[in-house]
């Protein structure tokens, strides 16, 4: 990193804990996040990550501490968004206050993370009906999707564990992709007074102050392997489900795509 390259402050609101054996070898999720957002870091860069436990302990970044923040991200969680718990009803609320007062501070929310934020500005998160999406899955790219995400073809490809989903886009969003399971698989909303190109190719990230995918960008093959296998042994995934997501497990994983673009939204990257 240049002396002169300022580095870039997250912070991290951990929705949940990895199941233990994900725990042991790959570490908690500030961890794993830390992981992706350096693979996907441009060089001369740098940044820093304060994690929250805004489960068991409830914390947030106090009013003096906020300021600093270039960003706050979501992390994923076992957990359903629209369950009635003291710790989700204070999340949406710390959400909506940031997406409403603080638009200079990016918001970026991973699987969970996309649901929590989608409830926080009006829209919904639902059960989907008993359909899962397990495993790398593709999906298909709108024009805003490619060129946020700077794909060459229409297609992206992420690790996926959820049921619950987001059904419709948000108030003033924008849809990033679709699958045939679940049409919302990400969205965008652009920053107050400033509207979508008109060319979707066009896209200035520095534009959007919030930025979801449904998918899990910060899960390797590994990750997803462990929890496939130890949810399947608990019953939450049938043998049928297990096998589908096996078929699809020598697919790419775009995560690092996915992180380049969280780059590009902050500020960092061409």
């Amino acid at each position: 990193m240049s002396a002169s390259t300022h580095p870039k402050h997250i912070a991290l609101l951990v929705c949940d804990t990895p199941m233990p054996s994900v725990l042991a070898e790959h570490g908690d999720y500030d961890k794993i996040f830390s992981v992706l957002l350096k693979e996907s870091l441009p060089a001369a860069h740098d940044f820093n990550v304060d994690s929250y436990d805004v489960v068991h302990k409830m914390e947030y970044p106090d009013e003096n501490k906020l300021e600093k923040y270039d960003c706050i991200m979501l992390t994923g969680s076992a957990a359903s968004a629209y369950e009635d718990r003291e710790w989700i009803h204070k999340l949406v609320a710390f959400v909506r206050r940031i997406a409403e007062t603080k638009p200079m501070i990016k918001l970026v929310g991973i699987c969970y993370g996309h649901q929590i934020i989608s409830m926080a500005i009006g829209g919904t998160c639902v059960k989907n009906y008993g359909k899962w999406e397990v495993g790398p899955t593709p999906m298909t790219m709108t024009e805003l999707g490619k060129g946020l995400l700077r794909v060459s073809g229409d297609e992206l490809i992420l690790q996926e564990m959820h049921q619950d989903h987001v059904p419709t886009v948000p108030p003033n969003c924008h849809l990033l992709a679709s699958t045939p399971i679940s049409i919302n698989q990400g969205y965008v909303r652009f920053a107050p007074d400033t509207a979508p190109p008109a060319d979707g190719t066009q896209v200035d990230p520095s534009t959007i102050q919030i930025f979801t995918v449904q998918g899990h960008p910060e899960f390797t093959q590994g990750i997803m392997d462990k929890l496939v296998v130890a949810r399947t042994e608990k019953g939450i995934l049938t043998k049928e489900i297990k096998e589908d997501a096996d078929k699809r497990s020598a697919l790419r994983n775009d995560g690092v795509i996915v992180g380049q673009a969280i780059w590009r939204v902050l500020g960092v990257g061409a």
